[in-house]
């Protein structure tokens, strides 16, 4: 009998991968998620967020940009006001998974404006972030998968990568999808070849994830700026990869 060729992107089928149980989180030592944006830790990891709260596993969060751009022709949410907002809405989202203020760290780059790579100002953001990481030394980091489909999280990953080649103890390297789920089937999602995925089962903090972390990001679901027509929302569809009962994690082939 044939045996079925499983789906060339990781993101396809995705129950298909072995699923862990909650505690598994605790295996997961000091843990540092970085999110490119105000909302990315939420709705990437807001689940292993909780349980590493549940399982009092040390837990920081670095958010990379300020936000500001999601809705740039606010009158009554400008620049400074809005991202002031974005910050504040993450420290809600991170005090219902259980983190205190404490663990976050926010790097205020401007949204949509992380440096490419061979420019001095990328070398001195990796500089910043190598600096953060030696002094919370994770031993698990998760970062966005490589090709997320926005600019920022495709600099987040170039940018932690450089990060950690001078460090004299590497933390374990996880990346995470958020913007890849909509486009699963394309190129810029994981391959079969790219790595090994996993799912971690959230169900016990799965309520705490949605009706209390992603919620808290107002700003983003339509719920509060409402003078910007041509401004972001997290659609349904979007947010439909993030209610499922599981996050799914890449183990990358390349470490």
């Amino acid at each position: 009998m044939q045996t079925a060729t499983p789906p060339a992107s990781l993101l396809v089928e995705p129950e298909r991968h072995t699923l862990l149980p909650p505690e598994t989180t605790a295996t997961f030592g000091s843990t540092v998620v970085v999110a490119p944006h105000p909302d990315d830790e939420s709705l990437g990891c807001g689940g292993l967020l909780a349980l590493l709260a549940d399982y009092s596993n040390p837990a920081h969060v670095i958010v990379m940009t300020d936000g500001s751009r999601s809705h740039p022709n606010s009158p009554s949410y400008p620049t400074a006001r809005l991202a002031a907002l974005r910050e504040r809405e993450t420290l809600d989202a991170l005090a219902a998974l259980g983190l205190s203020a404490r663990a976050a760290r926010f790097l205020r780059y401007p949204d949509c404006e992380l440096r490419a790579a061979g420019t001095l100002a990328f070398e001195e953001a990796a500089l910043r972030l190598r600096e953060m990481l030696v002094a919370l030394a994770p031993d698990t980091l998760l970062v966005p998968w490589r090709r997320d489909p926005h600019c920022d999280h495709e600099a987040t990953w170039r940018l932690l990568r450089e990060a950690i080649v001078d460090l004299e103890s590497r933390p374990h390297w996880l990346e995470y999808p958020v913007w890849a789920w909509t486009q699963a089937e394309s190129e810029v999602a994981p391959q079969n070849d790219e790595g090994h995925a996993w799912r971690l089962d959230i169900s016990p903090v799965l309520a705490r994830k949605q009706a209390a972390a992603i919620a808290r990001h107002r700003s983003q679901t339509g719920a509060l700026i409402q003078d910007d027509p041509g401004g972001f929302l997290l659609e349904p569809a979007m947010l439909s990869h993030f209610t499922r009962p599981w996050e799914l994690f890449i183990e990358p082939a390349d470490g």
